[in-house]
């Protein structure tokens, strides 16, 4: 899978340990910075993270900071765009099945890299259900956009 990837500098040694892990297991890494620990806005990255996956250079996204919070907040506003925050497995796969989400928020001061990487796993090989109250439910989220 073709996997856009971001983080301010809160979440750059996660985001670096992530990238290579995902590359390690077969998946095309689009990292989009930040590529140092030097003090940047997270939104710049949550935005071109959430860029990413709305023109196809990604078929999801994955985007640290040190919440999940706040990257989570900025990639939501761009229309297309279902981010969640997931520190559980079931929330990382729910929220694929069910709201059919396309960011994964991870907040680097709340898991480490062994959770980060079960979680990335579980996202990326979660699929949207298409139940009819899955769909219903998506729809009226879309319409929230207009």
């Amino acid at each position: 899978m073709r996997i856009a990837i971001g983080s301010d500098h809160a979440g750059f040694p996660l985001k670096e340990h992530l990238a290579s892990w995902l590359a390690e297991t077969g998946h095309a890494v689009y990292d989009l910075g930040t590529h140092s620990n030097d003090p940047v806005d997270y939104p710049d990255y949550a935005a071109s993270v959430a860029r990413a996956v709305l023109d196809g250079r990604a078929e999801r996204g994955v985007i640290v900071c040190g919440s999940g919070a706040g990257a989570c907040i900025a990639a939501n506003k761009l229309n297309g765009i279902r981010a969640g925050v997931a520190h559980d497995t079931y929330t990382a796969h729910q929220m694929v099945e069910h709201d059919d989400v396309n960011v994964l928020c991870l907040g680097s001061r709340v898991i480490g890299q062994a959770l980060a990487e079960d979680l990335a796993r579980t996202f990326i090989e979660a699929k949207f259900t298409r139940d009819d109250r899955h769909v219903r439910r998506l729809e009226k989220i879309r319409s929230l956009e207009s």
